[in-house]
């Protein structure tokens, strides 16, 4: 899998965007992804010193339309620590 193709998207709520001041991030990634490939791609990608990496699945909710019922899509969630001496990341120019 390439590192690209790991890493899907940054997750901007408000409790990520809290604990970007402690440099923890929180990305989408592929489902498929493990700790180590997503800890090589935000290193690669960012070009940062990762020292923790924590990966959840996330269910998808139930949606109706009417009398239809269907899941959302599931998705797979890492949440990366940085090193202390590590730059932070910038998802959004001063």
């Amino acid at each position: 899998m390439e590192t690209r193709d790991v890493i899907l998207r940054p997750v901007i709520t408000e409790a990520s965007m809290a604990d970007m001041d402690n440099k923890r991030y929180t990305f989408d990634v592929d489902t498929r992804a493990t700790k180590t490939q997503v800890k090589l791609a935000i290193e690669d990608i960012f070009d940062v010193k990762v020292a923790k990496v924590n990966i959840m699945n996330v269910k998808g909710k139930k949606k109706r339309m009417g009398r239809y019922e269907g899941f959302t899509k599931k998705r797979r969630k890492a949440i990366v620590t940085l090193t202390a001496e590590s730059k932070e990341i910038k998802f959004f120019e001063d």
